[in-house]
């Protein structure tokens, strides 16, 4: 026995010895030098910024708005004010109030009554350009994190900007509550204030700075790409859908997207009456409650109906981010499930997804590229102890491989169904023949104590951004997760390559170097998209594959691999819950009438 506890002691020790060196904070850099040579003008008034590691010259933390406190906030964006003192742009501009997450990159102060990080204060973008950089493409990178976590300073441009001539911009935009609300007290008349889609708008606003700033930078305002991942790929297909984005961009990277307006009516009524669970009514009726003013949500919100509007307005701008976040779970990884993407008709069509794409006067039928990842579920559920054995919380094991890779693999053809297939056909249809599809299928991670996170992961949500930029340290921090070998850096090569020369002409086609796989149009050769994955695994290839929803449903309930019936009636609801192909008769036919849908939250 004694001998048994010196052997744990041991391996602890040891295990703890090898996540120090994994894991461990690499010392601060010291902070760039501003250099007078990367002097700019902006309609903000001049910034100077520096040479990053990289070779491009770098200016962070530009103000690309007047900041959205007091008064602006819940307020459409105004452009910058005009300051004539430099702005010495060497350090990331504030992130916006969230919960702290992996994607955050920070921790709320030791104040026990402080729950987020991030400042109100928060619209900047950065830039990266090449030295000499004169009418180049433009890259415009929305960040992703469910619109509610996460910042642009965690994504560094200068490797793709010197690889490719680009110059790179990465972008804030309000999050969450202060990102998409809509009150009706907070009405003013003005359809832009009272959209509610006040992230949408930071984008647009945005894009506008870069319509008007860029050139100064060494880009071309006539070739602007939006690409984003997650969020930012939804949020990437909200500029393609609003009209007020229209000539602001001229071609669209949609990474792990999907798109789906919220209706005004979830985003404002109290739950029993249509809206959401987190609508803005249900959280005025929590702050009541919070603050003591009431005793529970039914007196809440007889009082915030008692209420003149001018009095809730004033109730509502007087509590700090801290205080509305104190109301509010941060759920899984930080994110928070608020409403968002408001069709309100003005910044985004009222209009059902199908109706939107499927006719080019109803959206920016800009050139578009369109891709999921293979496993995308897999990043939500490699630690999930519902799939996941874990020792000393160190040690993780996947609990039944074959159900966790079903799970994964229904999740993701859903996705892929959803975020690209549809959307393509539906684009196609309309007449835009500019439709260029992916699906990203890497997964040589490397097994970390024991742990194969080429299983556990593969081509999991999010991992192939480093690829798109290039950069497998520095930003997000997940280095640990790539082995660093010639294949990956092979790959990383030539997706950079593919999304510059489409950068440049709105066809992938071969590659910025003109030596990659020929990138076809979606139904071009009778193919529909391209593989992305490394010559160990197949290489490079286009290929003819199209899922649906319901032939996602016909395979899985042709599906006998099943090790039980919960794990049937679990990916049924997990693939369906979602959709209008859920169906309870169908389901109890199935034999699970004994586990509810609700049992099966999330992945």
């Amino acid at each position: 026995m004694k001998k048994a506890a010196i052997v744990v002691l041991v391996a602890v020790v040891a295990v703890g010895i090898v996540l120090y060196f994994v894991n461990r904070p690499e010392p601060p850099a010291p902070p760039p030098v501003p250099e007078p040579a990367t002097r700019t003008d902006t309609e903000s008034g001049p910034v100077i910024g520096f040479t990053h590691r990289s070779g491009a010259r770098a200016w962070l933390g530009i103000p690309f708005a007047r900041q959205p406190v007091g008064d602006l906030r819940w307020k459409a964006p105004r452009p910058p004010q005009h300051r004539s003192e430099p702005i010495e742009a060497v350090a990331h501009g504030p992130l916006c109030p969230q919960f702290p997450s992996a994607l955050s990159g920070g921790e709320p102060t030791g104040n026990p009554t402080d729950h987020i990080v991030g400042d109100e204060g928060c619209l900047y973008l950065n830039v990266w350009a090449p030295p000499d950089a004169a009418d180049l493409p433009v890259m415009v990178w929305i960040h992703g994190g469910g619109n509610t976590i996460g910042h642009g300073g965690s994504y560094i441009g200068g490797n793709l900007a010197m690889a490719h001539d680009l110059v790179i911009v990465t972008i804030n935009y309000r999050l969450g509550v202060l990102g998409w609300f809509s009150h009706p007290a907070l009405l003013t008349g003005d359809p832009l204030d009272d959209s509610g889609n006040y992230g949408t708008l930071d984008v647009v606003r945005a894009l506008e700075w870069v319509q008007d700033n860029i050139a100064a930078f060494g880009g071309d305002p006539g070739k602007v790409t939006v690409f984003g991942e997650s969020a930012g790929a939804f949020d990437t297909l909200a500029m393609m859908a609003s009209p007020l984005a229209r000539g602001l961009f001229h071609r669209a990277i949609v990474q792990s997207g999907g798109f789906e307006t919220t209706p005004l009516t979830a985003a404002r009524n109290y739950a029993d009456e249509g809206g959401h669970a987190q609508s803005a009514r249900e959280i005025v009726s929590r702050l009541l409650v919070a603050d003591g003013m009431v005793e529970n949500a039914q007196a809440a919100r007889r009082l915030q109906e008692d209420w003149p509007d001018a009095q809730l307005r004033d109730y509502l701008y007087g509590k700090s981010a801290n205080e509305i976040y104190a109301v509010l779970d941060g759920g899984g990884f930080g994110m928070i499930d608020v409403p968002d993407n408001f069709g309100d008709g003005h910044v985004l069509p009222d209009l059902p997804t199908e109706e939107i794409f499927s006719s080019i006067e109803n959206y920016n039928a800009v050139p578009v590229i369109l891709g999921t990842n293979r496993d995308e579920p897999s990043l939500f559920m490699s630690r999930d102890p519902r799939y996941v054995d874990s020792t000393l919380g160190i040690f993780y094991s996947l609990k039944d491989e074959r159900a966790y890779k079903r799970l994964v693999y229904y999740g993701a053809q859903s996705w892929k169904a959803r975020g690209v297939d549809s959307l393509a056909q539906a684009m196609v249809e309309a007449g835009n023949r500019n439709v260029y599809a992916y699906r990203w299928d890497w997964d040589e991670e490397p097994s970390l104590l024991g742990y194969d996170l080429g299983v556990a992961l593969g081509a999991a949500h999010g991992l192939e951004i480093a690829f798109v930029f290039g950069e497998f340290g520095e930003g997000l921090g997940l280095d640990y997760l790539y082995p660093g070998d010639e294949a990956q850096y092979d790959l990383s090569r030539s997706m950079m390559s593919y999304w510059a020369e489409f950068a440049y002409t709105g066809d992938p086609g071969r590659g910025r170097d003109g030596n990659e796989v020929p990138w076809l149009p979606w139904g071009s050769a009778g193919k529909t998209m391209i593989v992305l994955d490394t010559a160990n695994d197949g290489g490079i290839r286009m290929v003819d594959d199209v899922v649906t929803p319901q032939t996602i449903k016909t395979e899985l309930l042709a599906e006998t691999a099943f090790s039980s019936k919960e794990e049937h009636c679990g990916v049924y609801v997990r693939t369906f819950r979602d959709s209008e192909l859920f169906d309870p008769d169908e389901y109890a036919a199935l034999g699970c009438s004994d586990y509810p849908p609700e049992r099966f939250a999330g992945f």
